[in-house]
């Protein structure tokens, strides 16, 4: 084969890996959100479907979407003018208890809060440590400042900080360095979530 034919396919090869970079992305949000539309409208229509069907006398896909989306707008609303400040806080203080609850709850709440709100992360600063050992480097997010009784007991400045595990960022071990072996980075937590994310295969840069 020429050169010239080379770098044709070449070309091609090429145009063709960045329209899938381009699209694939697209593809899979779009997929996504017609899968938890599906299961979302699926779910309620088994509510919903006879009840509508009962006093208006017909239904058709999609309305029990309707419904979750005014459902949230209404707990929402709820939540943050009424009874967010007290009941919500004794309410979820209750669900704590029930064994299953209080394993999963707290993990999706903080996904939920990292995706969704409008707060900064509790992360103080995406930072590097030299973990599991001398001379490998692991990406962590230091949580807060110093922890005094630990720090006390030790004789020196300890910060604790979590090496997440991938692909989770908001799983992994939380470890206590000393304040003068952490590095500080300029990455932001977003960027780093995506690289965890990712298995390190989106980069900060």
């Amino acid at each position: 084969m020429s050169k010239q034919k080379r770098g044709f396919w070449g070309q091609v090869r090429q145009y063709f890996l960045t329209g899938l970079t381009v699209f694939l992305p697209v593809l899979l949000t779009v997929y996504t959100l017609v899968l938890i539309f599906n299961f979302i409208d699926g779910f309620l229509a088994k509510f919903f479907e006879p009840i509508f069907t009962a006093i208006f006398g017909f239904y058709f896909k999609g309305i029990s979407s309707v419904i979750f989306v005014i459902l949230i707008l209404i707990i929402g609303f709820l939540v943050t003018n009424f009874f967010g400040r007290r009941l919500y806080p004794y309410l979820e203080r209750q669900f704590l208890k029930l064994p299953f609850f209080r394993q999963v709850y707290p993990p999706m709440k903080e996904i939920a809060a990292f995706l969704f709100s409008r707060d900064k992360p509790r992360f103080k600063q995406v930072v590097i440590v030299e973990y599991p050992r001398k001379g490998i480097y692991s990406l962590g997010f230091l949580m807060s400042d110093e922890t005094k009784k630990i720090s006390r007991a030790v004789g020196k400045e300890l910060l604790s900080v979590l090496i997440p595990s991938s692909p989770s960022p908001f799983t992994g071990f939380v470890i206590l360095v000393a304040r003068e072996d952490i590095i500080s980075t300029d990455i932001t937590v977003e960027q780093a979530v995506k690289f965890i994310i990712s298995d390190g295969v989106v980069n900060p840069n």
